[in-house]
């Protein structure tokens, strides 16, 4: 079914006795993993002449931060679209998107960091892109280890496994039909708020046991807020839609691994102040999904 923006949360429940000893307790460990990268400066290199970087330089008036600081204090809860596919609401607390954000930006700047891909025909697509692992390209696939500018993918941090494979156990909590899965591989994309789309697809590419198995996609979401289509057909009246908020994690497997799925449009001026304070993040939706090939 297709819902509005208040029908949406409605259907949510709360989780957060589930994850055991409240969100203290379930944030630590990640908080003590990704301590290392918590403000840490941006690393100098280029994948060309002009690398993107995920920073802006915004000026924030400390007013408006303090009027919107109690919505990153929201508690997480979850609801289940579909059979595999769960969304998991508010998951990550301010701080832990605030360090994604500086790994991302860390190795995005760099060589094998954040380029604009091409179709077949040569069009670009409207996002910037980023692997960890393995390199993945719209063209070649998962065919060739190194990107037509000589860089091959950094190595998938241990703090974005580690989070992938703990929020895939949450999710199991709720949803038993849902597989375990090892990631190693990351694909980041960033969509700017006028142009960013991704038309419908479905991941694919990976081996022949990972589909066969079902084994899941983990998707976060950082900065402004998404419309995100999903469902078992190319037909788009017949799709499913829900808003991705900046600390969401979706997730889909078993059954519904190869949904079809994309991004109809990106909400500009809906990130979390206090997240835009912290990172200086540029306008747009930043998108980390992980994977096991």
């Amino acid at each position: 079914m297709t819902m509005n923006h208040s029908t949406f949360y409605r259907l949510i429940k709360p989780i957060e006795s589930s994850f055991g000893g409240g969100r203290d307790a379930f944030y630590g460990p990640l908080t003590r993993r990704l301590k290392q990268y918590h403000n840490t400066p941006c690393a100098k290199g280029s994948v060309e002449s002009q690398p993107f970087s995920l920073i802006c330089c915004p000026c924030f008036s400390s007013n408006s931060v303090c009027e919107k600081t109690s919505k990153s204090n929201l508690s997480t809860s979850y609801e289940i679209l579909g059979s595999g596919v769960i969304l998991l609401k508010n998951y990550l607390s301010l701080k832990d998107q605030v360090d994604i954000v500086n790994i991302c930006e860390k190795r995005g700047v760099g060589h094998g960091g954040f380029y604009e891909p091409s179709h077949q025909n040569g069009a670009k697509l409207r996002l910037q892109m980023m692997c960890f692992g393995r390199n993945w390209d719209p063209v070649t696939k998962y065919k060739e280890r190194y990107r037509s500018d000589g860089s091959k993918a950094p190595p998938l941090p241990y703090e974005l496994s580690s989070l992938a494979k703990t929020t895939i156990q949450n999710a199991q909590v709720h949803l038993k039909e849902l597989p375990s899965m090892c990631p190693d591989i990351c694909i980041v994309n960033f969509y700017s708020p006028v142009y960013g789309r991704l038309g419908l697809h479905q991941d694919r590419d990976e081996s022949s046991d990972s589909l066969r198995r079902g084994l899941p996609v983990v998707s976060i979401s950082i900065g402004d807020t998404a419309e995100f289509l999903y469902g078992y057909t190319r037909n788009r009246n017949k799709l499913d839609n829900v808003l991705l908020q900046s600390g969401d994690v979706l997730i889909f497997g078993g059954k519904s691994r190869r949904i079809f799925h994309g991004v109809n449009q990106v909400f500009p001026n809906t990130a979390p102040l206090p997240l835009l304070q912290q990172t200086a993040l540029r306008p747009g939706r930043l998108n980390l999904t992980l994977r096991q090939f």
